[in-house]
C-alpha cells in the first residue's frame, strides 16, 4: 500500500524533473543562439590595432553560468564556440581553443569566487573583476602561442619555444626561423599597448553588461514574488 501511495508522488516528481531539464535545455539553446549571433555585432576598441575587435558574445555565457550553473556555462560556451569558429569561419580550430580557453577562464574564475563569496553582490562584483583580470593574463601567452600560427603561419611549437626561452631569459634569434621571431617581435610590440587593454575592456565591458542585466533580472524578480505574497 505505501509503495501504491508513494508512487503518484514519484511520478509527479519525475515529470518536474523532466520539465525543469527541458527548460534548462531551452534556455541553454537560446544563449547559445544568442551568443552566435552576437559575435557578428563586433566594432574595434584600440585604435591603432583595429582589427582587434570587441563583441558581446560572452555575456549569454555568463548568464548562464550564473543562473544555470557552471557546467550549463561551459556547455553554451563550447557550442557556441564552436559555431562561431566552424561554420562563421572565425579562425577554426585555433579561434575555437583560445576562446574556449579565454572565456573559460572569465567564467570558472568568476563564478568560484562568486560561490566562495557566498553570492553576495559584492561578491559579484568582485568576482567579475577578477575574472576579467585572469581572462586578460591568460590571452598574453595564448597571444604569444597562436597568434604566430594565424598572422605568418609560424608552427605552434615554434611559437611556444620562443615565448617560454623569452620568459626565462634564454631567447636568441638565431635559434628560430625569420618568421617566427617577426611574428614574436609583433606579439611584444603589440602586448602592453594594444592586446592586455584589449582584453581587459573586452572582458571589462562583458562583464559590466552581464552585471547590469543579472542585477536588473534579479530585481525584477524580487518585486514579483513581493508583489505575489
Amino acid at each position: 500500500m505505501n509503495m501504491l501511495q508513494s508512487e503518484p508522488g514519484s511520478m509527479a516528481g519525475q515529470g518536474k524533473g523532466q520539465k525543469r531539464s527541458t527548460l534548462t535545455l531551452v534556455r541553454m539553446a537560446m544563449l547559445i543562439a544568442v551568443s552566435s549571433v552576437l559575435v557578428f555585432l563586433c566594432f574595434p576598441l584600440i585604435p591603432s590595432a583595429p582589427f582587434l575587435k570587441y563583441d558581446m558574445a560572452d555575456v549569454p555565457v555568463l548568464f548562464a553560468a550564473f543562473t544555470m550553473g557552471w557546467g550549463p556555462g561551459m556547455i553554451v560556451l563550447t557550442v557556441a564556440s564552436f559555431i562561431q569558429a566552424f561554420l562563421f569561419g572565425h579562425d577554426g580550430p585555433i579561434g575555437f581553443l583560445m576562446h574556449m580557453i579565454a572565456s573559460g577562464t572569465l567564467v570558472t574564475v568568476a563564478y568560484a569566487i562568486y560561490a566562495a563569496c557566498r553570492k553576495t553582490n559584492k561578491g559579484l562584483i568582485l568576482a567579475l573583476i577578477c575574472g576579467s583580470i585572469a581572462m586578460a593574463l591568460i590571452m598574453i601567452p595564448l597571444n604569444f602561442i597562436f597568434t604566430p600560427k594565424v598572422l605568418m603561419d609560424v608552427p605552434i611549437g615554434e611559437s611556444a619555444r620562443i615565448f617560454f626561452d623569452g620568459l626565462s631569459g634564454g631567447y636568441t634569434a638565431g635559434a628560430y626561423s625569420e618568421a617566427a621571431v617577426t611574428a614574436y617581435q609583433t606579439v611584444k610590440g603589440m602586448l602592453l599597448v594594444a592586446l592586455i587593454p584589449f582584453n581587459l575592456l573586452k572582458a571589462g565591458l562583458n562583464s559590466l553588461l552581464f552585471y547590469l542585466v543579472y542585477r536588473s533580472i534579479r530585481a525584477w524578480k524580487n518585486k514579483k514574488r513581493g508583489a505575489a505574497a
